[in-house]
């Protein structure tokens, strides 16, 4: 009889936390995205400590647009390192200029068509521990202004994942738009015209339409 009631009693415990957990589930949303990159994006546009979204698109705010996943947009870039390239000043949506210099040129191929974009590399991050290993690409292309944003979009790279034979590999699937794209009151770098690719790159994210 003991037995029967000890059953009883771990049955019922089980129960008891199976539905604990299964409420707790239905509170908590899934982070909303198709990668672990998506979905560090979005959580952060949803975080409003940090999301550049006004308050009426935050409050309105269900997750970013992507183009579907296409592995076609993974390419391997060789890199031609530009030695003593000047520091200039990049041009922004603003009257700020902070200060950039070429670092290097990209080849690669998407679709048969041979490609090429600048990478640059902020002075400004090389003075910040976090930063300072990355390398920015901003690029327009031939969804600019319809799908994707007018600006232009920008991927980062890291000088640590250059390779030995100096290439590195460009994923244009974890693109993201300049916060200007969201919210005016910010200054952005402007992509410089020749980072025009003249293919459509179906990849990434879209442009934001806002409430």
């Amino acid at each position: 009889m003991k037995n029967k009631i000890n059953i009883f009693k771990i049955a019922s415990i089980v129960i008891i936390n199976l539905v604990i957990i299964s409420c707790n589930s239905k509170d908590k949303r899934p982070l909303l995205g198709d990668t672990p990159y998506q979905q560090r994006l979005n959580s952060s546009f949803k975080d409003a400590t940090s999301s550049p979204l006004k308050k009426r698109d935050l409050k309105e705010f269900e997750g970013l647009e992507f183009f579907p996943v296409d592995s076609n947009f993974i390419v391997t870039a060789k890199l031609t390192r530009i030695e003593n390239a000047p520091i200039f000043k990049m041009p922004t949506t603003t009257d700020r200029a902070p200060l950039y210099k070429e670092f290097g040129i990209l080849d690669f191929i998407i679709n048969n068509k041979s490609l090429q974009l600048t990478v640059y590399q902020s002075q400004e991050d090389l003075e910040d521990e976090q930063y300072k290993d990355y390398l920015f690409i901003p690029f327009t292309d031939e969804t600019s202004g319809n799908e994707s944003y007018g600006g232009g979009r920008y991927m980062d790279v890291m000088l640590s994942d250059i390779t030995s034979e100096e290439t590195i590999e460009l994923n244009f699937n974890n693109t993201y738009n300049p916060y200007c794209a969201y919210n005016e009151k910010f200054s952005c770098p402007i992509t410089p015209r020749k980072n025009h690719l003249d293919i459509e790159i179906k990849a990434g994210i879209q442009d934001f339409k806002k409430h």
